[in-house]
């Protein structure tokens, strides 16, 4: 009798083990778009967008108004400080020029409204300087995030290196997350106190000040302490509106508050958008002056200016 030869089993493909239903690849898109977005706050700047689209027009004049403004720097070199680390920026009206620090080798370095140096000053004695702020009378204040001090130094046309312990330190205290401490602080003039942000969570402290190297009490809780940012980068206060803007490296996002810390506007920093070529690889300093000119720095050494279009 014959033997019956066994039909050979077909094998079965890498593919066809491991192939999902088109519905289950939708629904892992989906998450994932979700989780991004939430990630990044794309809905509630959506909400924000939404809101923008309902101001009038004196309502927007009353702002920054940060949809209307336009770089006309984009993205300039500043020579020689590659492996320089730029970290916050810093407006003076007395010098009508810019002030930056720079983090990963301690120095400040002026500028001119067109990001070209004037001069670099080392900052002796500083571990990771990320925050700085024009005051009053030729002061600043830095925040030193590794070492979480306020110094508040003195700046005049003959400076030409500064040392920590020839100014005032305070201590800023702990924070929630001790490697994402405080890297923000801007002078808010007609509140006379300092407005000091942290990175991560991002929040938002104040600490009253005469202008003097001098500080008032204890640093409080600010107003608008819960932001819809995934990091804070640098704060500054518009001299005409009082209003406060906010930078988030991580979220790619400039937000205005008004002075009750509600959130009246934003400006994305990717490319395509608000004359950006390319996206801002990492926004860590913004500053405005009194003709509510923006600049922004970027790591690693990068300088933005944008202007409103009228």
């Amino acid at each position: 009798m014959a033997k019956t030869q066994a039909l050979p089993t077909p094998k079965t493909s890498r593919r066809s083990r491991f192939a999902l239903p088109w519905y289950v690849w939708l629904l892992i898109a989906g998450a994932s778009a979700y989780g991004l977005a939430f990630a990044m706050h794309w809905d509630d700047r959506g909400l924000l967008w939404v809101s923008e689209r309902f101001q009038s027009q004196a309502e927007r004049r009353e702002s920054i108004w940060l949809p209307d403004y336009h770089a006309v720097i984009d993205a300039k070199a500043l020579p020689g400080m590659e492996d320089d680390e730029a970290s916050d920026l810093t407006y003076s009206p007395q010098t009508k020029t810019l002030f930056a620090v720079m983090g990963k080798n301690p120095f400040l370095v002026e500028l001119n409204l067109q990001g070209d140096v004037l001069r670099k000053m080392p900052l002796v004695g500083w571990g990771n300087p990320e925050g700085v702020a024009f005051m009053e009378n030729g002061l600043l204040a830095i925040t030193d995030e590794r070492k979480h001090t306020l110094s508040i130094i003195q700046v005049d046309a003959n400076t030409r290196e500064l040392n920590i312990k020839d100014f005032p330190q305070y201590d800023l205290g702990t924070s929630k997350n001790q490697n994402k401490g405080f890297e923000a602080i801007v002078w808010d003039p007609k509140n006379q106190q300092l407005i000091l942000g942290e990175e991560r969570p991002p929040a938002l402290f104040t600490w009253k000040s005469d202008g003097s190297q001098s500080l008032k009490g204890d640093k409080q809780i600010h107003v608008s302490n819960e932001l819809d940012l995934r990091n804070l980068s640098a704060l500054a206060v518009d001299p005409r509106t009082g209003h406060t803007l906010v930078l988030s490296a991580d979220s790619h996002l400039l937000l205005e508050l008004d002075e009750a810390g509600n959130q009246v506007s934003f400006m994305t920093l990717l490319g395509g958008f608000n004359g950006l070529k390319d996206t801002i690889p990492r926004a860590e300093g913004v500053t405005v002056d009194e003709a509510g000119t923006l600049y922004i720095v970027s790591e690693p050494n990068l300088f933005y200016r944008f202007e409103k279009q009228h």
